[in-house]
């Protein structure tokens, strides 16, 4: 059975607010506001990575790239004691990287279902995919989120200011 996301603590807002400035790149760079940390479990900062999809193609998700970096540069069990900080809760292709791999934790500032109605209010096309809570698709998964007050905000407002009315 999926476990209940877990609220966050003091010790994640420095890890969300770094992952809020990369997702402010992400959005000055003409792409989608999304950015992620990795965190090792003794508290450092090993990768982190932005949305890359207008860029590259649209699996560019810093997710993605998180997942593709710690299986070229971690043991199993240093992944299994990461965790990765992001913007947005993954969508199911992230998640399914991540359960894969078997990195740890996920902590997300907004979650998946907040990012569809924030889509909608902004008039954005609908995602082509189907969203899931990531405890729905990685057995077992640590999951804290999401956040709420001023970060909640921040985030609120670069996917309104990416996605306003114009559609896209």
């Amino acid at each position: 059975m999926p476990t209940t996301p877990q609220p966050l603590t003091d010790n994640d807002l420095p890890h969300l607010r770094h992952c809020l400035k990369l997702a402010e790149e992400a959005l000055a760079a003409g792409d989608e506001p999304f950015g992620s940390v990795l965190v090792g479990d003794n508290g450092e900062v090993l990768a982190t990575a932005r949305n890359r999809v207008n860029e590259l193609n649209n699996l560019a998700h810093p997710e993605i790239e998180l997942v593709r970096w710690a299986g070229e540069n971690l043991s199993a069990e240093e992944r299994k004691g990461a965790t990765v900080y992001t913007s947005g809760e993954h969508c199911p292709m992230c998640a399914a990287a991540h359960g894969w791999l078997g990195l740890g934790a996920i902590v997300y500032l907004s979650s998946a279902q907040q990012l569809q109605q924030w889509l909608k209010e902004a008039g954005a096309p609908a995602a082509p995919i189907t969203f899931l809570p990531v405890q729905e698709l990685i057995v077992g998964a640590e999951v804290r989120g999401p956040g709420s007050g001023e970060l909640l905000e921040q985030i609120r407002a670069l996917q309104l200011r990416r996605h306003a009315r114009s559609g896209g």
